[in-house]
Order: C-alpha cells, then structure tokens, then sequence
C-alpha cells in the first residue's frame, strides 16, 4: 500500500526556511522523523542512507519573466526493524 500526503503554498521565504530548518532537525536525529505536512504530521522511518536528489530550473518565458525552481526528493528504504512496527 502506499500513501502520498502532499502539501502546495505560497508562504513568506522565512516562513519555507524555517520548514526546511525543521525537517534537517528531523534528519539529524536518530530513529523516527516527524514532518509537518501542510496542518498534519507524518512519522517516517529514515534510514542511515538517504537518496538526494536536488535540480535547479532557471526558465525566461517571454511572456512572463523570469522564474526559477528547486525541486528536491529524498528517499531510504525503511530499517528492517522499523518496517515491521508499521505493519
């Protein structure tokens, strides 16, 4: 099974600093992380090996300006002993 929660905002630059703050915190620790998504939190398992994966757009549309995105995507296969809890 697999369950997706997203969150999509246009919030104030320090308001996303401080959220990207709160989840490196997350990862720092040691066994479960809890991340805010939107108004819900979700408990994840991370793994000592994490997959990251950070792409930079710069885009000039004629039209309307200049626009530029991060997208970032981590990912870890759940600790065994942690995948057994969740089932």
């Amino acid at each position: 099974m697999a369950d997706k929660t997203t969150y999509k905002d246009d919030l104030p630059r320090a308001q996303v600093a401080e959220l990207l703050d709160d989840l490196a915190d997350e990862l720092r620790g040691e066994g479960p992380a809890t991340v805010a998504v939107g108004n819900k939190r979700v408990t994840l398992s991370p793994d000592a090996q994490i997959s990251y994966d950070l792409t930079v757009a710069e885009r000039s549309p004629m039209l309307k300006g200049k626009r530029e995105e991060i997208s970032l995507e981590l990912g870890w296969r759940v600790p065994q002993d942690q995948s057994q809890d969740r089932d």
